[in-house]
């Protein structure tokens, strides 16, 4: 249960020494400089069952829904942007142009499942997982490229829409629908849209498209029966805007995991209470939650517990507290008793 050397490497990736005042509870400093490890009674445990093959499994489903999607993606794309030069319809040429990016994202997002299989090294000890999170906002910011892109084109029309040809636009973007539902849907069935934030990002450009798409059979549909040029480049505006609101939720998201945030599902309070409830525990610090990249969470701190108390029943029940009850199954564990003294920390 106990891995001197692990934690060790653990801890190296965490950015050095971490912080907790001496202040929070009497007879310890609870400042600790990691290089005083070795004299440290402390356990660090990793799961590699069940949840690790699950995960495996996800990862592969996750992969088979986005070659799907992008294949689906790139014929539409080629169909509507030709189409748009036809017709003459900036709602079909900006859903185009989003698609260019949603092909882009689709295979990055790729890349990035490949990537992140990668096994661990000694510089790179987590692996590649973090590539999903940095491919996540590469596409967030790139929604926000094009859906700005297209609002500024829409401005330039606004004043004097060009002639569309509404037939050939519905028609056209009618079929691009469709085959962005299907890719919606291969992506939903196959993969993990919830939980996958790589996974998710590729998801919304793809619904992004369906919302163009739907944008450019309604203006269509306004300009056949009405003769109102004005309305290829409104819908188009509206469209952009739902677009960046989905874009806004993927950068937030990845920038709080690039900051090591505490994942939004897990209560950090929550978890402090449920350690401090372990019989002989007398209090938890240094305690730090992250997430490395979707789906996997890692958890690090200190359990100050009491003097001749079993360690390891103690180290045991924490492990499966923290697996069973907020499915964090990285975890590493160091216990304490009031004799350890340690230097302030920084974080």
């Amino acid at each position: 249960m106990t891995n001197e050397n692990q934690t060790k490497a653990h801890e190296s990736t965490r950015g050095g020494n971490h912080a907790h005042g001496p202040s929070d509870h009497s007879n310890h400093d609870h400042a600790h400089n990691h290089s005083d490890h070795a004299h440290h009674g402390h356990g660090h445990h990793h799961h590699h069952g069940h949840g690790h093959h699950h995960h495996d499994a996800v990862r592969v489903g996750n992969k088979r829904g986005l070659t799907i999607a992008l294949l689906i993606t790139a014929g539409i794309m080629i169909l509507e942007f030709v189409g748009g030069l036809v017709t003459n319809s900036l709602a079909l040429l900006s859903d185009s142009g989003h698609m260019l990016s949603d092909v882009s994202s689709l295979a990055l997002s790729l890349v990035a499942f490949w990537f992140a299989a990668k096994p661990a090294s000694p510089s790179k000890t987590y692996g590649f997982y973090r590539f999903e999170i940095l491919a996540a906002l590469f596409n967030g910011v790139t929604l926000f490229v094009i859906a700005g892109f297209i609002m500024w084109e829409a401005l330039q029309r606004f004043y004097s829409p060009p002639e569309v040809s509404s037939l050939s636009m519905i028609l056209i973007a009618s079929i691009g629908l469709i085959a962005n539902l299907l890719s919606a849907l291969a992506l939903l069935r196959q993969g993990d849209v919830k939980n996958n934030l790589n996974l998710r990002s590729a998801y919304l450009h793809v619904l992004g498209d369906a919302l163009g798409s739907v944008g450019a059979v309604v203006a269509g549909i306004i300009m056949l029966a009405f003769g109102w040029y004005a309305a290829d480049p409104i819908i188009s505006v509206l469209v952009s805007f739902l677009i960046l609101r989905s874009a806004w939720g993927v950068i937030k998201n990845t920038v709080h995991i690039l900051m090591e945030g505490t994942p939004v599902t897990i209560n950090q309070e929550e978890v402090k209470a449920t350690l401090t409830e372990i019989p002989g525990v007398l209090d938890v610090h240094d305690l730090h939650i992250w997430t490395i990249t979707s789906g996997l969470d890692s958890l690090s701190c200190h359990l100050l517990i009491l003097d001749g108390a079993d360690s390891q029943i103690i180290l045991q029940q924490a492990i499966r507290e923290l697996e069973v009850q907020f499915k964090i199954q990285h975890t590493t564990i160091q216990i304490e008793t009031s004799a350890i003294q340690h230097t302030e920390l920084k974080v």
